[in-house]
């Protein structure tokens, strides 16, 4: 049996993180870099803005899976430039320095998230006004970028810089635009989580597709969505390059909740 490939996880104690530990530990090697321990797999305990203390968790590893960030759209520039571009420039360059063969890169949504906060049909979908919508109408693909925070261009920053690793140096780069994966897994309670859902299977399905793909995956930057009725999101090209075929998919019937968490 051929060996399991060697897997780091950047931000393994986020809630993505523990997706991967749960749903996809027993297929690789897996490891983790954070700043708290991970009890139950080989963890380095740092802080990514810091080069030095990041670089010996690479060594040995075959792909990293780059989630570690302030995941905040409402993050301050000072706590977004030291994650979000130092930070994930950091991971980058250690990954090349170590010979790490891809980087899987956590991109987000909100690379383009004034298109639904701004322009129609996109925003009747976000905003539930459904019968003013006429369909189909064209899906958000990756080649826009409309940023919606810093956190939005600190993610456009990090695909900018897959690209140039991959031309320079040849390192493989996927990135994820990635919706919205919630806890709990129910998207249920507006018509943007509705249009946003990657449920935890697709997820983990996702980021299995992305270790996997065959190294004629340079660099590529892809949606990652589930199945839903409401969806803005080209992810057929999702399916193309990577393979990917989201098993959930969420429907149009929403309930709003007290409590329900904000887009942005």
């Amino acid at each position: 049996m051929a060996d399991k490939k060697r897997v780091l996880v950047t931000g393994m104690a986020g809630q993505i993180g523990g997706i991967i530990r749960r749903q996809l530990g027993d297929r690789y090697a897996l490891s983790g870099l954070d700043r708290v321990q991970v009890d139950d797999v080989p963890s380095t305990v740092a802080d990514i803005s810091n080069y030095d203390g990041i670089r010996p968790a690479f060594e040995g590893v075959d792909v990293v899976v780059h989630l570690g960030a302030d995941p905040s759209p409402r993050g301050p520039w000072e706590s977004i430039l030291d994650n979000n571009i130092i930070g994930t420039r950091n991971v980058f360059e250690a990954a090349r320095d170590a010979g790490v063969k891809r980087v899987v890169f956590a991109s987000s949504n909100h690379v383009v998230g004034y298109y639904p906060l701004k322009q129609d049909p996109y925003k009747a979908a976000y905003d539930g006004r459904l019968s003013e919508i006429r369909r189909p109408f064209p899906a958000l693909t990756t080649e826009l970028i409309r940023p919606d925070s810093y956190y939005g261009v600190s993610k456009a920053f990090g695909e900018a810089l897959g690209s140039y690793f991959h031309d320079a140096h040849g390192l493989s780069v996927i990135c994820l635009r990635i919706g919205w994966v919630m806890t709990p897994d129910d998207p249920t309670f507006s018509p943007p989580s509705l249009s946003l859902w990657l449920s935890h299977r697709d997820a983990a399905q996702l980021i299995q597709k992305s270790i996997d793909a065959p190294s004629s995956v340079g660099f590529t930057v892809v949606n990652g969505e589930s199945d839903n009725a409401l969806s803005i999101w080209d992810i057929e090209t999702t399916g193309n390059v990577l393979g990917y075929q989201p098993q959930d998919g969420a429907g149009e019937d929403w309930t709003p909740r007290d409590d329900s968490p904000s887009i942005i």
